[in-house]
C-alpha cells in the first residue's frame, strides 16, 4: 500500500477516513457548542426550564453537559495503521504478527471471532468490506462503495 488514502484502509476493513472519530467532526461541533452553551449561561436557562412540566428533560442537562464534554475527546487523529484506534486491538495484532496488510489476505476471515469485535458498532461492515476488497483489490475498494455499518444477518 502506498497511496494515503489507501493507509486509511484499517486491517480490519473498515476505512478510517469513513471515520467521525478520525474526522473529529463530532469533536469539534461537541466542543463548539460548549463553548456556545457556556457562553449562553445556558445551564440556567436550562434550570428554569425543568420547572415546566413540558420541559423537565432539561432537569438532566449537567448529563447532557458531561456527555458533550467526553465526546470533545472522542477523537482520533492517526488512523489504525498509524497507530491511531484501539491499542490492544486484537485484529491489528494478528495482522502484524501474520504479515498481513489486511484480514483480507487471511483465508480464515469469514468465520475469525476476533472480528466480532467490530459487530456491536459496525454490524457486518468489516467483513463485507473485506469481502470488496478481496474481490476488486484495494484502489477499487478505496474509490468505490465502503460500508460503515450493514445489519449483522447481512
Amino acid at each position: 500500500m502506498s497511496n494515503n488514502t489507501e493507509q486509511l484502509i484499517g486491517y480490519c476493513g473498515l476505512y478510517c477516513g469513513d471515520c467521525f472519530v478520525h474526522s473529529g467532526v463530532i469533536a469539534d461541533l461537541s466542543r463548539d457548542l460548549r463553548k456556545e452553551l457556556r457562553s449562553a449561561r445556558f445551564d440556567r436557562t436550562a434550570e428554569a426550564l425543568a420547572e415546566v412540566p413540558m420541559f423537565r428533560v432539561f432537569g438532566s442537562y449537567s448529563e447532557c453537559y458531561e456527555v458533550l464534554g467526553a465526546m470533545v475527546k472522542f477523537r482520533c487523529k492517526r488512523a489504525c495503521r498509524g497507530g491511531g484506534g484501539n491499542p490492544y486491538c486484537k485484529i491489528r495484532k494478528c495482522c502484524q504478527r501474520k504479515g498481513y496488510t489486511g484480514c483480507w489476505e487471511c483465508s480464515d476471515f469469514e468465520g475469525c471471532a476476533k472480528l466480532e469485535e467490530l459487530s456491536a458498532v459496525h454490524g457486518a461492515a468489516g467483513v463485507r468490506n473485506l469481502r470488496r476488497i478481496r474481490r476488486s483489490g484495494v484502489k477499487s475498494f478505496v474509490n468505490g462503495k465502503r460500508d460503515w455499518y450493514v445489519k449483522a444477518s447481512t
